[in-house]
């Protein structure tokens, strides 16, 4: 069984930290996260690899290389024009005709029981099965909606955000299987085990997304398009607040991970921060629940809360924030 990494995205939510590498590549706990992914389908037996790439696809090919110090095949599937997540599969639809495969996302962490949902899809011959799970939060991510066959019957909107705590209390006093069908809204992880079929599906040469373009025409065709439930940890990139966060929830309280080659003066105060590689923290300065990307220097005295600070040699268009001497400093 083959594995498929998305990695082609731009980005555009961790901004500015993917100017100089596709968010695939950004460091969680000082590795390149996507070797997280690629640890956990070989962990789960799947080491015959193929990623995409598009937006600073160096910066994954220089992370990953052949596989081979992971314990893995790769084969990387360069998208001139980025093909969203199900146009990514029919560039290399030669490649997954023989057998079923799995797709996720390389901006996760997680430790969701991947052997039992691949059994689990199996045993019902589904076409594909989407890992969910609660939205307890009411993130934004849409809705999926699951029949009383265990099946996905559609993709909806997104929730609404306006009474979480009184959504959460319904949800902890409510039966369990309440809780996974109607209290708490359900998302998509962005794990899946698919069947070569679901590529009759998959319209050719051209940009095209799983949940709006492939599952919802294979369920109206009546395929089974299965829900596997999970709770399990997972831990997704794609915003700087979520990436900090999940840094801040791994590292002891008040900790910091610093990358190779920072310096931290000892009269400076750094906590619940990210440092990527080569950061200076002068004297007097204060970082507190920031990203700071490589190779910046935070002058002595700077005062940095909640924000991300990058380079300003490294920024081509600024989107948001404020220049301050050398460095972009962007409010989290």
């Amino acid at each position: 069984m083959k594995g498929f990494i998305l990695a082609a995205g731009f980005g555009t939510r961790l901004w500015p930290l993917t100017e100089d590498r596709t968010k695939a590549a950004i460091p969680f706990l000082n590795r390149p996260l996507i070797e997280y992914s690629v640890e956990y389908l070989a962990s789960h037996g799947i080491r015959d690899l193929i990623v995409n790439l598009h937006h600073q696809p160096e910066s994954i090919r220089q992370a990953l290389g052949d596989g081979s110090g992971l314990g893995v095949s790769i084969q990387y599937s360069l998208e001139e024009e980025i093909l969203g997540t199900s146009g990514a599969w029919d560039k290399v639809r030669d490649s997954l005709v023989d057998d079923d495969f799995v797709v996720m996302n390389g901006k996760l962490v997680t430790n969701i029981d991947l052997t039992d949902v691949i059994a689990g899809h199996l045993k019902q011959d589904a076409i594909a099965t989407l890992v969910l799970r609660e939205n307890r939060a009411l993130e934004h991510f849409s809705m999926v909606e699951v029949d009383e066959r265990g099946l996905i019957a559609k993709f909806a909107g997104f929730p609404e955000a306006t009474q979480p705590a009184v959504l959460e209390a319904e949800a902890l006093t409510a039966p369990v299987e309440l809780i996974s069908t109607t209290t708490v809204p359900l998302m998509f992880t962005g794990i899946q085990i698919l069947s070569p079929r679901i590529l009759e599906y998959v319209p050719h040469d051209c940009f095209s997304h799983s949940t709006i373009h492939v599952y919802p025409k294979a369920i109206e065709a009546g395929e089974r398009v299965a829900a596997y439930i999970s709770n399990d940890d997972w831990y997704e990139m794609s915003t700087v607040g979520r990436y900090l966060d999940a840094h801040i929830k791994f590292l002891r309280e008040g900790s910091v991970c610093a990358g190779e080659g920072c310096r931290i003066d000892p009269t400076s105060s750094v906590e619940e921060s990210v440092l990527w590689e080569q950061v200076t923290v002068e004297s007097g300065a204060l970082v507190r629940q920031s990203v700071i990307g490589a190779g910046v220097r935070i002058p002595a005295d700077a005062r940095i809360e909640r924000s991300v600070v990058v380079r300003k040699d490294v920024v081509h268009q600024m989107e948001r924030g404020e220049v301050d001497g050398e460095n972009v400093i962007v409010p989290i």
